[in-house]
């Protein structure tokens, strides 16, 4: 962590996200949900949606309909954070059967050969353009074979479709192959471990409407922060909070720490010293530039996630950040 200057979040203003009320929970929250089989994932979100009398809600990365495993979905106001998730990488577990038999030291083979850059067409039943383009395979490890069914884990780039990966190893193998079973067990910072079901879910809701207690709810959904676990952050002083809000980038002078990897163009996470979500944007300078300038823009406000005037407007003041044109 790179320390540009030190600085102190009053009392007053703002809150830990962990002392959010209820309501603020629910209004800046999102589920792991552990998604069954046998239903789509617009479904859940529906059911989710519908259950928590929900305004809207969004769920990041689509599963098909048998495929089961991490579905993170967003409620309310984090629907705005979407698409973080929806950028980032995935894992999965899963059963890949070959249409004839095949030695399991040439299935090893060939899935080394689909580890890092690979060219895909999507499928037919896509929701796409099927166009050809690259994706990263980061790793791709052939677990056990019974008979001629491959059990495998792997992780991928986003947009990366595993049954394709599956057809197209057994085209190479040269017999044919198809994704028989599937599961995601992580989804950029939600894993399996921390999901949760949608009768996990209802149990918490119900207990919490009649009798109010918050407990179990609060264990189910989470705070909008998890979904920038894995981004670089940068903490700003309260004097600077309401005008990133207001659509302004966030000038130097408003920053107190950063971590220390950050580099220009990289997405990064502009949080208020409480630890709570202000906003995405992207840095346009290197860490250490940031530190060392005494004046500039750290990084531009693309997506506004705290609600104005939850901190003072300090308009006019010196070293206040400039309003962005």
């Amino acid at each position: 962590m790179l320390i540009r200057e030190k600085s102190e979040s009053s009392k007053k203003y703002g809150l830990n996200p962990n002392n959010r009320p209820i309501d603020m929970v629910l209004k800046l929250g999102l589920l792991n949900i552990d998604k069954p089989a046998g239903v789509t994932s617009s479904q859940v979100s529906g059911w989710v949606k519908q259950m928590l009398g929900a305004r809207k809600a969004g769920h990041s990365g689509t599963l098909d309909p048998k495929v089961t495993g991490v579905l993170p979905i967003m409620i309310n106001s984090a629907t705005k954070v979407v698409g973080v998730v929806l950028e980032s990488s995935k894992k999965y577990v899963g059963v890949m059967h070959l249409h004839s038999d095949v030695e399991l030291k040439q299935v090893e083979k060939v899935a080394k050969d689909f580890v890092g850059e690979i060219s895909q067409r999507p499928p037919v039943k896509s929701a796409v353009k099927r166009e050809v383009r690259k994706r990263t395979v980061y790793f791709l490890d052939v677990l056990e074979m019974q008979n001629k069914d491959v059990l495998f884990n792997t992780e991928v780039e986003a947009g990366t479709y595993i049954r394709k990966l599956c057809h197209d190893m057994g085209e190479k193998l040269g017999v044919g192959a198809h994704m028989s079973e599937l599961r995601r067990t992580k989804a950029g910072p939600f894993t399996e471990k921390t999901s949760v079901t949608m009768h996990e879910l209802s149990e918490a809701w119900n207990l919490f409407k009649e009798s109010g207690d918050e407990t179990l709810l609060r264990k189910v959904i989470l705070p909008i922060e998890v979904v920038v676990a894995d981004l670089p952050k940068i903490h700003v002083k309260d004097s600077a909070i309401d005008s990133v809000c207001n659509g302004s980038r966030l000038g130097v002078s408003g920053v107190s720490t950063l971590d220390e990897k950050i580099k220009e163009g990289d997405l990064v996470a502009v949080m208020s010293l409480k630890g709570e979500l202000i906003s995405l944007g992207t840095a346009l300078m290197n860490g250490e530039l940031i530190v060392e300038a005494w004046e500039g823009d750290a990084a531009t406000t693309n997506r506004v996630i705290m609600e104005k005037g939850t901190y003072p407007k300090i308009w006019g003041r010196k070293n206040a950040n400039k309003r962005h044109k």
